[in-house]
């Protein structure tokens, strides 16, 4: 190689780092957690370009064993497939429930800065977080650019208020990063208020007819007839916003099969 095609290609080489280092210096890089500085640009590790290291450690990930069914982490050793206390004797309309971190410390207050702060900035880093949970091995044999994602909808009135839809967000966080289509297919008719302080049966009871299936998607003739889906929302507690939107899919909407996939596990 000549000295000036040397030249050239180190210019060349040189350009993107510089680039990103006067990004960082205009735009600093923070922990979202901490607020702390991150001043390395390589991400140190799976989500180092949001956090730093030791707030990245409070970031606990779901895993074996957990009921097969709503995806609860079981604090034992069991060996093999099992459903919990909760889920025995239980009817869901989804399929199953697999979240990919446990809904405490570092996660419940990203997700409670997202949701009820309007801090937008954290859906990349919330929605990476959500695509772990298709690390299911459930998932293994199956072509998900065939599913559908559908977001759990908020209410008109609560939509307005917060101006997005963190579930909408999430999903399309997912569609970009795996290509799968992401189809706004329910609607929210009637507001039920808070339900954090409620139980399970209070929850049910309080979702009864509060979704519907657009009219495009309905029937036998809708859009999502014979599908499978991808139900998607931040946060799965006990399962009943879910299941009352599962089960206007499978009724209403023909779908085949629903699998609730969440950021978190409350």
């Amino acid at each position: 190689m000549s000295g000036g095609k040397r030249i050239l290609a180190g210019a060349v080489n040189w350009l993107p780092a510089a680039r990103r280092a006067l990004i960082n210096v205009c735009f600093p890089r923070v922990c979202r957690v901490c607020d702390v500085f991150l001043p390395e640009w390589e991400p140190h590790s799976q989500y180092g370009e949001w956090f730093c290291a030791s707030c990245e450690k409070q970031l606990h990930r779901v895993e074996p064993p957990f009921c097969a069914r709503c995806g609860e982490a079981y604090d034992g050793a069991i060996q093999g497939e099992f459903k919990c206390d909760n889920c025995a004797g239980r009817d869901y309309d989804f399929d199953f429930a697999i979240a990919g971190y446990h809904a405490e410390g570092a996660v419940r207050e990203l997700i409670h800065k997202f949701k009820y702060g309007g801090d937008l900035g954290l859906r990349e880093c919330l929605g990476a977080m959500l695509l772990t949970a298709l690390d299911d091995p459930r998932f293994a044999s199956e072509r998900l650019q065939d599913w559908v994602l559908v977001p759990v909808p908020l209410h008109g009135a609560r939509r307005r208020e917060r101006e997005f839809n963190q579930s909408e967000e999430l999903c399309l966080q997912v569609s970009r990063a795996r290509n799968i289509p992401f189809l706004e297919a329910l609607r929210r008719i009637r507001s039920t208020g808070h339900q954090a302080s409620l139980t399970r049966k209070q929850r049910l009871e309080n979702l009864k007819s509060a979704f519907e299936v657009k009219k495009a998607f309905r029937g036998e003739s809708g859009l999502l007839a014979g599908r499978k889906v991808l139900l998607v929302d931040d946060v799965f507690t006990t399962g009943a916003t879910t299941h009352a939107c599962a089960r206007v899919l499978t009724r209403h909407a023909g779908v085949e099969k629903v699998v609730v996939i969440t950021v978190a596990r409350g």
